[in-house]
């Protein structure tokens, strides 16, 4: 299809004329081959010649390529347009007609992954491998699309050994300088793509390890090598951004199968003596706080991903430099492997045997047990046995193989469930029975004692609160109090009369009191007591010299006198 002319078409001024045009190619008739292949020319060339004037955005692109799939050109011939275009992508050298059919494979793959088996057959993984080399520097929004296409295609099926042998060091090193050279952009489009294929490269390693050389079968291929874990293990200080952009996509991944392939690269770089201390040390912290969340999280039937974090979380914590101490967690990794036990929780159902396993392969790690007291078992229920010495293990226990983690995979697209979103749901549908059988309780009375077992706790947590007391209104942390109302005359003589002591009450003090007892207000502290009334006594005016004479008190007199003229009566002249 790329060898041919291409068939003359109108000349498109604008976006308008585009889009009309690409739907009159994909509506016309196709009686024959030769039809069918200049109706396919005529698409490949115009969304090609448009791309760069009307199609800015990827998704533009795949929207073309949609209409093709929903042509009824597509669905009467499938499999010959899929092989057309898939040999366009093995001969085409232009680079936008490429980024058209890339696109096309891409979209096509996802929908069917039968499209991706087909690639891998023809082998079209070497030609991605020489594209991505080449247009690196020349289109991004082509090298980024092929970095996908790649990924897609490798984590569909397993690659040929003849196309493994085509990976270089110094393709993978290449890949691992453009991780480092956007590393101060994480949300650059090119960091998730790379990572991704250095992601299923290494798995492809590792599924390709498990067919090795046997005794029984002399003619098998000779192992290759782990092209990402040798530069790793060679120039890993040179490339932790790899290492922190994984460790971020694990904390954020939400795809099962995402989150096992960075499971099995971690797997193999704590296993691997020379990779031991890659990371950084607070990013392995940060991994093991992820992996404890994951692992409370992950629901009763998730065991595959289960097993895998287990596999991980030992050599994590035996080799790097979490070991050392002060060690980090400790307390919170000790609680973790008991609640997976199913110890002292019935929240957690009981293990099944390989996960027992891998648990008690946890647990043996040497500083996790070394300042563990020697009656902590022995108080402990059953169900926590102790853990084994690593000498005692046989060997498939002492280490979990590669080809077992290899193995392990998950559809593309499959999304991890979280025990808090089934709970959320289970609460959910549980409040709605209980409240029913609330409501069926109220007219059947509330003494039923059966109708309370039967609800359990739901029932104790779908009882009506009791309403909060008032809270009293404040005023600069003192409490504000009623100025108490002033006592009628009535209730002031009374008072007054009820006091016995014959003596007189002017101020109303004491009936003020009373008054506010007999209302029932709050008793107000009682004021300072008058001051108390002396006899007085005249000087003449021969003593004192003078024409006249003044009233004056006993010694230490004056100041009441004074204070109180009412009290002390009027002056006296003689």
């Amino acid at each position: 299809m790329a060898d041919s002319d291409v068939t003359a078409a109108a000349p498109v001024e604008n976006e308008q004329q585009f889009w009309n045009g690409l739907n009159d190619i994909v509506s016309a008739p196709c009686a024959n081959p030769e039809s069918l292949d200049n109706t396919l020319r005529s698409w490949l060339y115009l969304v090609a010649t448009g791309r760069d004037r009307y199609l800015d955005s990827e998704d533009e692109i795949a929207s073309c390529s949609q209409k093709l799939r929903d042509s009824h050109i597509f669905c009467t011939n499938e499999e010959y347009v899929r092989t057309q275009i898939i040999y366009s992508l093995l001969q085409e050298d232009d680079l936008a007609p490429l980024h058209v059919i890339a696109n096309f494979l891409l979209l096509d793959g996802r929908a069917e992954e039968a499209t991706f088996r087909r690639m891998v057959g023809e082998g079209c993984f070497c030609r991605l491998l020489e594209l991505i080399k080449t247009c690196g520097g020349q289109d991004r929004r082509l090298h980024r699309l092929l970095l996908e296409l790649m990924y897609e295609m490798s984590r569909i099926e397993r690659l040929r050994p003849e196309d493994l042998v085509q990976v270089d060091d110094s393709f993978v090193t290449y890949l691992f300088q453009l991780i480092e050279a956007l590393s101060d952009d994480v949300d650059d489009p090119y960091h998730y793509p790379v990572i991704r294929v250095l992601l299923v490269l290494n798995e492809q390693y590792m599924v390709a390890s498990t067919s090795s050389a046997s005794p029984s079968s002399p003619t098998a291929p000779t192992p290759l090598t782990n092209r990402v874990v040798k530069i790793l293990s060679i120039h890993g200080p040179s490339f932790r951004t790899f290492g922190e952009n994984i460790i971020l996509l694990l904390n954020r991944a939400t795809e099962t199968a995402v989150q096992l392939l960075i499971l099995k690269l971690l797997y193999l770089l704590f296993t691997t003596t020379a990779t031991y201390e890659y990371f950084y040390t607070n990013d392995l912290r940060v991994l093991l706080d992820v992996i404890i969340r994951n692992l409370l999280d992950l629901p009763a039937d998730m065991n595959v991903l289960r097993h895998t974090y287990l596999r991980v979380l030992a050599p994590l914590l035996a080799h790097t430099q979490l070991s050392q101490p002060p060690h980090y967690k400790r307390d919170q990794i000790l609680s973790l492997l008991d609640i997976l036990r199913g110890s002292g929780t019935g929240h957690f159902m009981p293990p099944e045997p390989t996960t027992l396993r891998l648990l008690e392969r946890v647990a043996a790690t040497k500083w996790l047990v070394e300042d563990e007291p020697d009656d902590y078992y022995a108080g402990s229920p059953s169900s926590v046995a102790k853990p084994f010495a690593l000498g005692s293990l046989s060997q498939a226990q002492a280490g979990s193989a590669v080809s077992v983690v290899a193995r392990v995979s998950e559809r593309p697209g499959v999304k991890t469930p979280s025990r808090k979103e089934d709970s959320k749901e289970g609460q959910g549908g549980n409040h709605t029975t209980a409240t029913n059988n609330n409501n069926d309780s109220n007219h059947e009375g509330h003494g039923s004692g059966g109708g309370a077992a039967a609800a359990g706790g739901l029932l104790r947590r779908l009882r009506p609160q009791k309403s909060l007391p008032e809270v009293p209104r404040h005023r600069y942390g003192v409490p504000i109090v009623g100025v108490p109302k002033m006592p009628s005359a009535a209730v002031v003589a009374a008072a007054a009369g009820g006091r016995g002591d014959g003596h007189h009450n002017p101020l109303g003090l004491g009936a003020g009191v009373g008054a506010a007892n007999v209302a029932g207000q709050k008793k107000m502290p009682p004021k300072l007591p008058p001051p108390r009334r002396r006899k007085l006594r005249t000087a003449s005016a021969s003593a004192g010299g003078g024409s006249g004479s003044v009233v004056i008190g006993s010694a230490g007199e004056g100041v009441g006198a004074a204070a109180a003229p009412e009290m002390a009566g009027p002056t006296q002249c003689s």
